[in-house]
């Protein structure tokens, strides 16, 4: 050892930093160069699909409040006196088809039933199948609404 080197005090050859090597540190292996590549693909993949599927429930719920919300007024269509409870069905159909777009393809039917109390009721009941477009491999799910109304009489 010389002079010089007894100046600078007792070598520490732990508070070097790594060298690097291009991107890499030297300590890094080659076998883990480009992995956060797959890695991102592979996460980015199943949020995708996570996401698309959040859109397509809320797609769901949107078709079924506004079918439930036309089943009510085509019941409340055959409770007024003087309408016949079955026209409640072909009123909300096409209610249906001018408030959700494609949706030309619901069945609707309208009865007159009895309720608590043998008070007269109109009950319309819709179905209607909605595709799952935005989920892979979906085929399509069956929504059936009701909705009921008091009959008016004299």
């Amino acid at each position: 050892m010389t002079a010089a080197d007894r100046s600078r005090g007792p070598r520490r050859w732990f508070w070097r930093r790594p060298r690097r090597r291009g991107r890499l540190a030297a300590n890094a292996p080659a076998a883990d160069a480009g992995s956060a590549i797959v890695e991102f693909i592979l996460v980015s993949t199943l949020l995708l699909i996570l996401f698309l599927g959040i859109v397509q429930l809320g797609l769901v719920l949107h078709v079924r409040n506004t079918l439930a919300a036309n089943a009510a007024e085509g019941a409340r269509h055959g409770a007024n006196f003087g309408v016949d409870p079955a026209e409640g069905g072909p009123y909300a159909q096409r209610l249906i088809a001018e408030a959700v777009p494609g949706r030309a393809d619901a069945s609707c039917t309208g009865r007159e039933i009895a309720g608590d109390g043998d008070i007269p009721l109109v009950e319309v009941t819709c179905q209607v199948r909605i595709p799952l477009a935005l989920v892979p491999f979906g085929g399509g799910v069956t929504v059936t609404v009701t909705g009921h109304a008091v009959k008016e009489t004299q």
